[in-house]
């Protein structure tokens, strides 16, 4: 508890300063304090014993869209650095997206929900791959990553991309399927909500999907060293949270004309692209990821299960 207390008091500050950054008037993080003692900070300790300095520690983060995985890892990131002293790079695997005139190729030639971003198969999994395997090189060499701007769907410019100048000690790689298993075919078959029902009666898309899972995502997954994963209660819960965000993107964004803001009706069915993925991992993600955070319905932590690992 000692080394506890004084980690929280050597982060506080540049915690709260980051928590402030991300509220709204109407939005305000309650708990905060108690979040980052209680939960965030035994997490780091866990990591910093795990990390080693001679290769990056890759650190999955997996959450329903709206469980606050971009919060706590840039906190994580701040403990770790700021405590620990490590080098820690964040990256989410949004920032990996297809751009968008891909994505437009992509729904020609196999299926237009792949126009969609978001699922297995949207993402340039060639570029992760790349990353993965360049970082962990013995002779680290500067790398530019993406950087990805969902209120125009599309890239930042290149002048925007991140810069990787040191080879990290932990990397944070996080995202809503971070760490998502394929399913068996035969449960492809039934739909489980209106866009399936209305735009994929044939399967192409669930089956493009899935074997999409099976094979390179499963490879990139595979070089994960821990998957934690953020648990919320059910799949309303996250369709609630995902519209906040929504309301809060568009209240940030600086530039309101030629944003591709979400309405309601949108976000609904946006996120039934999401759903089939996002319940499997409700029922198979905590059997096997390194460390679950529950959320309460008010988006806090509730409780942290460890597992032996």
């Amino acid at each position: 508890m000692k080394l506890t207390d004084e980690c929280f008091d050597n982060v506080k500050k540049d915690c709260l300063k980051f928590i402030k950054s991300q509220e709204t008037k109407a939005d305000k993080f309650k708990n905060k304090e108690r979040m980052i003692k209680l939960f965030l900070i035994p997490l780091c300790f866990w990591i910093s014993k795990k990390a080693d300095k001679k290769r990056p520690y890759f650190v999955g983060l997996a959450g329903g869209q709206g469980t606050g995985k971009t919060t706590i890892s840039s906190l994580v990131k701040i403990i770790l650095i700021k405590y620990f002293k490590l080098k820690v790079f964040r990256i989410s695997i949004d920032d990996f997206y297809k751009t968008r005139k891909e994505r437009i190729n992509l729904s020609k030639k196999v299926h237009p929900m792949l126009l969609t971003r978001g699922v297995p198969g949207t993402h340039d999994i060639n570029m992760m791959l790349s990353f993965f395997r360049e970082v962990k090189r013995t002779k680290f060499k500067k790398l530019k990553l993406p950087s990805f701007n969902k209120a125009i769907d599309d890239r930042y410019n290149k002048n925007r991309w991140y810069d990787l100048k040191q080879k990290p000690d932990v990397i944070i790689f996080e995202g809503w399927c971070v760490g998502a298993k394929s399913e068996k075919n035969n449960t492809l078959r039934k739909t489980i909500n209106s866009v399936e029902k209305a735009k994929d009666q044939k399967q192409i898309w669930r089956k493009y999907v899935n074997q999409q899972l099976k094979l390179k995502y499963k490879k990139l997954y595979s070089q994960l060293n821990c998957l934690i994963y953020l648990k919320a209660k059910n799949f309303s819960l996250l369709q609630k949270w995902r519209l906040k965000q929504e309301r809060k993107l568009w209240l940030s964004s600086k530039i309101k004309s030629n944003l591709k803001i979400m309405s309601k009706g949108d976000i609904i069915n946006f996120m039934q692209t999401y759903q089939r993925i996002t319940q499997n991992m409700f029922r198979h993600m905590p059997k096997y990821a390194s460390i679950i955070l529950n959320l309460n319905t008010n988006h806090q932590i509730k409780s942290a299960v460890y597992k032996k690992k």
